[in-house]
């Protein structure tokens, strides 16, 4: 399954198994193989896409932007610092992994940072994903919203105004808009995950695809379960070959084998869903015929008889007249004598 195919197949009315992106980041530290072991990996866990990110120091952070993640985890101090040491990669090196992820048979994403970025990347992949950091970004929005593709935007620490701002930008545009439930907590505690504001975001924008940008710790990956059940259509997280690495985007992420948990996890549960249709089920027809009832002959009842509510009981099975048509048959004579405790059917009664 691609992303826009399960764009055009998305229905606000169901569930849906969710299209999964493996957000790499910058996790291959400028190694080239280690960027195709992460792609590898990716689409053997089942992910849908594989996402990376594009950017250069100089033109994402100044020199003097403070950091803001777990220090005893990654203890870099400064931004700038920080994306110097991964933005190894330019356009020759994503033009490179995109027709990789061809060959390993999963979709290739990177969210832009800088107009540079966006134009190369425009011919690498069918979507655009943009950060949560640029939610405010309206210009780099509305460039990114003219190449006329779909958009991915994560909301994370944004007031509800804000996101209403940059929804309402790429409307003015018309791309198809999937808008993502994310905590900007690197890790995100389950406390402070709010899954719940899914289903506020589902109800102020139900003309976008909900999803779920997810930084928590992955555990047994049951976040990712509740947040498709509250509707999120695409779930994306962190991914890594090495979980127990020092950095700031290894420790909160999944690996492949989480990936795998989280498919079985996820196909159980829909398998528990099944149908939402109402309706009785073919597996349910012994429990229909031999469960219910069927009026039957409280006391022997003489030929000719007019039927009377104090001649009639009802049992099991449910081979004869159903107690729900007692007032049709009342008044109707019987055809021939009836024993006590007789299953009632139509070709004992005068009709």
């Amino acid at each position: 399954m691609n992303i826009l195919s399960f764009i055009s197949s998305y229905n606000p009315k169901k569930l849906h198994k969710p299209y999964i992106i493996a957000e790499a980041g910058v996790n291959h530290e400028g190694s080239m193989d280690l960027a195709k072991r992460l792609i590898d990996e990716a689409a053997e866990g089942g992910a849908h896409a594989i996402k990376f990110q594009t950017y250069k120091a100089e033109t994402i952070a100044s020199k003097d932007s403070p950091y803001y993640w777990d220090i005893t985890k990654e203890p870099t101090l400064s931004q700038f610092e920080l994306f110097k040491k991964y933005d190894k990669f330019w356009k020759s090196e994503y033009e490179e992994l995109a027709k990789y992820c061809q060959t390993a048979g999963i979709e290739f994403m990177s969210t832009p940072f800088d107009v540079e970025s966006a134009t190369f990347l425009n011919d690498l992949m069918p979507v655009f994903k943009i950060s949560s950091s640029d939610l405010t970004n309206l210009p780099f929005i509305e460039y990114q919203c003219s190449f006329g593709k779909p958009i991915i935007l994560s909301t994370g620490a944004a007031y509800k105004w804000e996101i209403m701002q940059a929804v309402e930008t790429i409307e003015r545009f018309g791309n198809p808009l999937i808008l993502m439930h994310c905590v900007l907590n690197y890790p995100t505690m389950d406390e402070n995950a709010n899954l719940g504001m899914i289903k506020e975001m589902i109800r102020l924008f139900p003309d976008t695809i909900p999803g779920y940008s997810d930084h928590t710790l992955p555990k047994d990956m049951h976040t990712l379960e509740v947040a498709t059940l509250l509707g999120a259509a695409v779930l994306e997280k962190h991914f890594s070959h090495d979980k127990t690495l020092p950095g700031n985007d290894h420790y909160h992420a999944m690996d492949k084998e989480d990936l795998k948990h989280f498919h079985q996890r996820i196909n159980r549960t829909f398998e528990l869903m099944g149908t939402f249709e109402m309706t009785a089920l073919a597996s349910e027809a012994p429990a229909r015929a031999n469960a219910r009832r069927s009026l039957v002959a409280a006391k022997s009842i003489p030929q000719g008889k007019l039927i009377e509510a104090s001649d009639l009981t009802w049992k099991r099975p449910a081979s004869g007249i159903s107690p729900k048509d007692i007032n049709v048959i009342i008044g109707k004579a019987a055809a021939r004598a009836i024993e006590e405790d007789e299953v009632m059917k139509p070709d004992m009664l005068v009709w």
